[in-house]
């Protein structure tokens, strides 16, 4: 059983930043691709960004690119977002997800719908005001 928890949310001000990390149960045979989706009150939930195993590849969301960034570290089971120049639209509900996939692609095809997820934490509030 995989469990997931992320951690780091909060309130911030617009042009600020915030650290997401989201911790993983010790599985060392699995080499699961993790990614961060979020959902806004009233939306469905989006993709946000997705990591491969190795940490080699990464995959962003294209209105988030630049200001968001993930990262991971198996040696902690953690992965990380960086959020940067936040925006009042960025306000949701993250969540930390897993994907029973070592990479985060096959082929051009890449994995950003959240049925692909196999596993999944309860998720972290982020707030951005004005």
């Amino acid at each position: 059983q995989v469990w997931l928890r992320e951690s780091g949310g909060g309130l911030a001000q617009a042009g600020g930043s915030l650290r997401l990390a989201c911790t993983t149960s010790r599985n060392p045979d699995s080499t699961y691709s993790m990614a961060w989706f979020r959902q806004a009150p009233g939306k469905e939930r989006e993709f946000v960004a997705s990591i491969s195993w190795r940490g080699t590849d990464t995959f962003y969301a294209d209105s988030l690119k630049g200001r968001f960034t993930i990262s991971r570290d198996n040696s902690k089971n953690m992965v990380s977002l960086q959020m940067n120049n936040l925006k009042p639209d960025d306000t949701a509900v993250y969540y930390c997800a897993a994907l029973r996939r070592s990479t985060i692609n096959s082929g051009t095809y890449y994995y950003t719908k959240s049925s692909e997820y196999s596993y999944w934490g309860q998720g972290t509030q982020v707030t951005v005001s004005y």
